[in-house]
């Protein structure tokens, strides 16, 4: 088996992939549910889930955990300014994301928990850090003390003093410290019993707490986006390590930020594309072509010129697909094969990977028709094989307008012409001339 190497944000380096056997547990933080899921937000869920298929192609067997925060300050709010209860909203924002990841086509992460199904566990860590003298209790809240963990810092390469938590509370210590569960207020129409009294857990605890519950510790990949490192990854390995005297996980993989206009995108920005209107717009094949497109670890930027190269991919996919036949392909192209499998044992890098998928597509035209089944095992691993599936024919009306649209080109009336291609657009095709006449796709 290839050695797969991934960078690790504490070390700043790449790093072996180590399973237990086969296993592999990676840990992808999700998102909280206050409000549809943007594009910006489906970056993670595609990195990690294509991630899992090629750990699958190379024999391995992870599991992966993505987390659904369904307690957190965001939804309180938003759930006072909709007039409805917290707990109602977050139902229904979780099944909006189901629903609009679901358009992604990658399937079901192996485990997806949610926070407020999590309590046991989360109470039980947070007990582990007071008996352990890393957390203390005040006014019905509990803090994590974190000046009492020698390694807070390693993952964000921080000093202590330059860590503020942006949070407040009157019963801190160290203005550094941040909360581990929270007194119930007012205002909050959510809460848990615990041993210090009614309330609700802070998000760092959530997440190390479900991610133990799924995956132990010491696991192989914690991943999330590049906006996590600090404060929220920091927290999390901070509280493991304290409560449990091991590390949370043995590499953190950061995904780079989605931008709109040059600035990352975020609700709190109001740049952001709602990920259901993108599919319906672009197609998720065209979407997940355009992550793949861009290495993980980088920005991204986001726009209609990226979406339009990325759907001139997909329509270059299909051409191959119609070319190639199904039988073995050439031993000779093997190499870029490997190549494509190369690239992503090297940090996942996609778009080196994408560079032997397009060199092997000008190969195979350039010979006329080869066997196709190198295609085949590269793109099924970005779940773009269905690229290759010889589609539907036509209905005989659409057939009827490509033909009389052939016939008004050859009579120059590009008027006609182009009323027809219209025509047949709106009946879900897209036609393409070619040197036997014309070419028809669903669009």
């Amino acid at each position: 088996m290839r050695e797969i190497r991934l960078h690790d944000t504490k070390t700043g380096a790449l790093r072996p992939l180590r399973p237990r056997g086969r296993r592999v547990g990676i840990y992808a933080c999700g998102p909280t549910v206050y409000g549809r899921i943007h594009i910006g937000n489906a970056r993670p869920f595609v990195v990690f889930s294509l991630l899992r298929r090629f750990l699958r192609h190379e024999g391995l067997e992870p599991t992966l955990v993505v987390n659904i925060t369904d307690i957190n300050d965001k939804i309180y709010v938003a759930a006072r300014a909709a007039g409805r209860p917290s707990a109602e909203l977050a139902a229904e924002m979780t099944e909006a994301y189901r629903a609009d990841t679901d358009g992604l086509g990658l399937g079901r992460p192996d485990a997806e928990p949610l926070a407020s199904e999590t309590i046991d566990g989360i109470v039980d860590l947070i007990s582990a850090l007071i008996e352990r003298g890393h957390a203390y209790e005040a006014g019905g809240d509990v803090l994590f003390s974190v000046r009492s963990d020698p390694g807070y810092g390693g993952l964000s390469h921080r000093s202590v003093d330059d860590m503020d938590q942006g949070e407040s509370a009157a019963h801190k210590r160290d203005p550094l410290d941040f909360a581990l569960w929270k007194a119930r207020k007012a205002d909050e129409d959510t809460w848990w019993d615990s041993p210090w009294g009614p309330g609700r857990p802070g998000w760092h605890i959530e997440c190390s707490a479900m991610a133990e519950e799924h995956l132990g510790v010491e696991f192989e990949i914690h991943g999330g986006g590049s906006d996590l490192v600090f404060p929220h990854h920091e927290n999390e390995a901070a509280q493991t390590r304290a409560g449990r005297g091991a590390e949370l996980a043995q590499i953190w993989m950061h995904n780079g930020m989605l931008q709109l206009g040059g600035e990352k995108m975020a609700k709190s920005v109001g740049n952001i594309a709602p990920l259901h209107e993108v599919l319906e717009r672009w197609g998720r094949d065209a979407v997940v072509l355009a992550f793949c497109s861009a290495h993980y670890r980088q920005p991204m930027q986001f726009s209609d010129a990226v979406m339009e190269q990325a759907t001139a991919g997909v329509e270059r996919l299909r051409e191959a697909g119609r070319r190639v036949s199904g039988d073995d392909s050439p031993a000779d192209l093997e190499p870029l094969r490997d190549r494509f499998f190369e690239a992503l044992a090297d940090d996942f890098n996609t778009p080196r990977a994408l560079g032997a998928v397009w060199e092997w597509v000008r190969e195979a035209n350039r010979r006329g028709s080869v066997g196709g089944s190198h295609l085949r095992e590269m793109l099924s691993v970005l779940t773009l094989e269905s690229l290759l599936e010889a589609g539907e024919a036509a209905p005989a009306e659409v057939v009827a307008l490509a033909r009389e649209r052939v016939a008004a080109r050859a009579a120059r009336d590009f008027a006609r012409a182009d009323a027809l291609r219209d025509e047949i657009a709106t009946a879900g095709y897209v036609v393409r001339d070619t040197a036997d006449g014309f070419e028809l796709t669903p669009s």
